[in-house]
């Protein structure tokens, strides 16, 4: 018999960085392609920083999709997160967040999550499943490299 599939996935590591300025490359959505382990987005337009719950960012996807990412939990520098969609569509219900606690004034503890316990979308299962805790780990190691280098 196999193992299920964890419907809730995470990556975290210590970062040589503050908590602000890596905050910063997650909540402006035209930076995230920098950081993306997925090799999901494609960009996104500048201008688009979030600022609050209830927001909504758009990113342009490799595949040529848009999506739009409804911001559904947000501390400024602390926690983001957003429930992406089709354009003028509800999500249809995966999660991605971001977690910083920082360390001391140079390091942050930073959490990476994808949550798809409650996505109804059947043609998405596929590639939630395929969202490993490497890919989450890739994202956190990307946005590490930029904050620090």
């Amino acid at each position: 018999m196999t193992e299920p599939v964890p419907t809730v996935v995470t990556a975290e590591r210590v970062v040589a960085a503050p908590a602000a300025q890596l905050f910063e490359l997650i909540a402006d959505p035209a930076r995230q392609p920098e950081w993306d382990g997925n090799d999901n987005l494609a960009e996104a337009a500048p201008g688009q920083r979030v600022r609050g719950v209830g927001e909504v960012f758009s990113t342009l996807l490799t595949q040529g999709g848009v999506r739009e990412n409804h911001v559904v939990e947000f501390t400024e520098g602390r926690r983001i997160a957003w429930r992406p969609s089709e354009p003028g569509t509800p999500p249809p219900g995966h999660l991605w967040r971001w977690e910083l606690d920082p360390v001391d004034d140079s390091h942050t503890l930073v959490r990476h999550t994808y949550d798809w316990t409650d996505l109804t979308d059947e043609k998405r299962l596929v590639r939630a499943r395929a969202t490993t805790e490497a890919k989450l780990r890739a994202s956190v190691d990307r946005l590490a490299a930029l904050a620090e280098g």
